[in-house]
């Protein structure tokens, strides 16, 4: 390995973008030397400014001479092939969440990655790396609000297409606050129950939106979520934790608050990016840490295999109206 981290970068949409300038600008120690994407222009104006070059394939990418490690910004459906590709390889992968598509191909993903002996795959969890979330997981590990009790959560997007319907916000939304109950809690998350009221106006039809999911843990904490994707206000995510001797919040978006004629009020984030900036940028940082050891630094396999258990239950309680359990094979 050269003294930087040679990276390829999988998929440079929105969100591969982020990873490139964060990996070019932000983070120490690391480069980008190839970079994939299914459209070959999006690619070349990703990777011609920062000198790196395109390839075509994406395995060609995993695979190439240049390349150490692996940034996976693909779409979720080519995830499984791709990751299993590092793991054979034998470079480190952070993979944007979901790990695959499904609960048996992340359990497959699981499995073979403790056949390897090594601890290759990183699911790209950011807000674990966010300091509010981590200042929440402190203080309920400290003990001293008393036992944690429920956790509120509110995960909000100011609009999303047409297409995106109950489903994708099961399994695209409210994934993020299934691994943030097992972070900040430290169990798992054993059923799932999803309540359909009244769709705002703008929902295509058939769609509910907003939604009400109940998530029950293996000691039988509550933690409630509500999934509204169509505010067309902005991106709001918030958690609050009950204990048995206090509470707290995180998430308010405080930030600048200017009081002025009369009236007073700040700005809420506009998209995931803004809200999680910090947290996208110290993810890699710690992941690239990590790489450099041939390791990782974060979310690993079985948390994005947990995430998608408990999204196909919350997808299962979507269709049908019912508590649904999560079905969780055997840790390796």
């Amino acid at each position: 390995m050269s003294d930087d981290l040679r990276v390829a970068v999988v998929g440079v949409g929105k969100m591969g973008s982020f990873h490139v300038d964060s990996l070019t600008r932000r983070v120490r120690g690391a480069r980008v030397t190839v970079v994939n994407d299914f459209s070959p222009e999006q690619a070349e104006k990703v990777a011609g400014p920062i000198g790196a070059r395109t390839v075509a394939d994406p395995f060609e990418a995993i695979g190439a001479d240049d390349v150490d490690a692996v940034v996976l910004a693909s779409p979720g459906f080519a995830h499984e092939k791709q990751v299993l590709a590092c793991l054979e390889r034998g470079v480190p992968v952070l993979c944007e969440k979901p790990l695959t598509m499904d609960g048996p191909s992340s359990y497959e993903v699981v499995r073979a990655q403790a056949e390897s002996g090594r601890e290759l795959i990183q699911v790209g969890f950011m807000r674990r790396f966010d300091t509010e979330y981590v200042a929440l997981r402190e203080l309920i590990a400290s003990g001293s609000v008393g036992a944690p009790l429920m956790l509120h959560c509110t995960h909000r997007n100011p609009t999303v297409p047409d297409s995106f319907n109950s489903e994708m916000a099961m399994a695209d939304s409210v994934v993020h606050e299934a691994d943030c109950t097992r972070f900040l809690l430290g169990e798992e998350v054993v059923a799932v129950t999803v309540l359909r009221g009244a769709a705002t106006s703008v929902a295509p039809e058939g769609v509910s939106d907003p939604m009400l999911v109940l998530f029950e843990t293996e000691s039988g904490r509550l933690v409630t979520v509500e999934s509204f994707v169509r505010t067309q206000v902005a991106y709001e995510v918030r958690t609050e934790l009950v204990a048995e001797k206090g509470s707290a919040t995180i998430g308010l978006d405080q930030n600048l608050v200017v009081k002025q004629a009369g009236r007073w009020g700040g700005t809420i984030a506009p998209d995931f990016v803004v809200r999680f900036g910090q947290a996208y940028d110290t993810q890699m940082q710690r992941w690239v840490d990590a790489a450099r050891r041939g390791t990782i630094d974060g979310a690993g396999a079985w948390d994005g295999y947990a995430a998608a258990a408990v999204c196909e239950a919350g997808v299962e309680a979507v269709r049908t109206g019912r508590r649904t359990e999560v079905k969780l094979e055997a840790r390796p």
